[in-house]
């Protein structure tokens, strides 16, 4: 398996996946439970420059030339000018009074959302994406990446927990309860 930067040629392979990682949120951003208006609205960013969840900020893992898993990762300074285009669109589209809390912050690297297709889940692509997050950004720049897990998902904490991640506070973002993980060198 290699995991490489990714390009606008991987965007619907990696909207795909980010939106499995994200579809709760995403549904309260449209404000409906509608897979297929959820699927074009991550495209309409994964393909774009200059927003959260763009393809600029992804990470692709690929096996046999097919992309079994992404990850989208950002500095947390950059969440308000990234995740303004977002805001914009959906104020538009979707929900005038749109404002989401802050999930993350200055003085780390974001991992934003991380999924795996789901006939390559449980193969360990999700702790290589981390892993390779972890060597990258702590090990070789000293950063500091960090995170959030929903309270309902033991076994992504669980995960996290092993790799080194530590719980930092609890965090509210569209409604939901998450916990904050970082993973930081000691």
């Amino acid at each position: 398996m290699i995991i490489r930067k990714a390009t606008f040629e991987d965007s619907e392979t990696i909207a795909k996946y980010l939106l499995l990682a994200m579809e709760e949120i995403i549904y309260k951003f449209i404000g409906e439970r509608d897979s297929k208006t959820a699927y074009y609205f991550v495209l309409h960013f994964v393909e774009s420059e200059k927003n959260q969840y763009s393809y600029e900020n992804c990470f692709v893992a690929e096996e046999n030339d097919e992309i079994v898993g992404a990850v989208d990762v950002y500095e947390g300074g950059r969440l308000h000018e990234l995740r303004q285009p977002i805001i914009d669109y959906v104020r538009l589209n979707f929900n005038p009074d749109f404002n989401p809390e802050d999930e993350t912050q200055r003085g780390e690297f974001y991992i934003d959302s991380l999924g795996v297709s789901p006939d390559h889940q449980g193969k360990g692509i999700g702790s290589k994406l981390l892993q390779f997050l972890i060597d990258e950004y702590v090990t070789q720049y000293n950063e500091t990446l960090g995170l959030l897990v929903e309270e309902g998902n033991p076994n992504a904490k669980k995960l996290y927990l092993k790799l080194g991640f530590k719980v930092i506070k609890t965090k509210t973002l569209v409604g939901k309860t998450l916990e904050h993980l970082q993973l930081k060198k000691e």
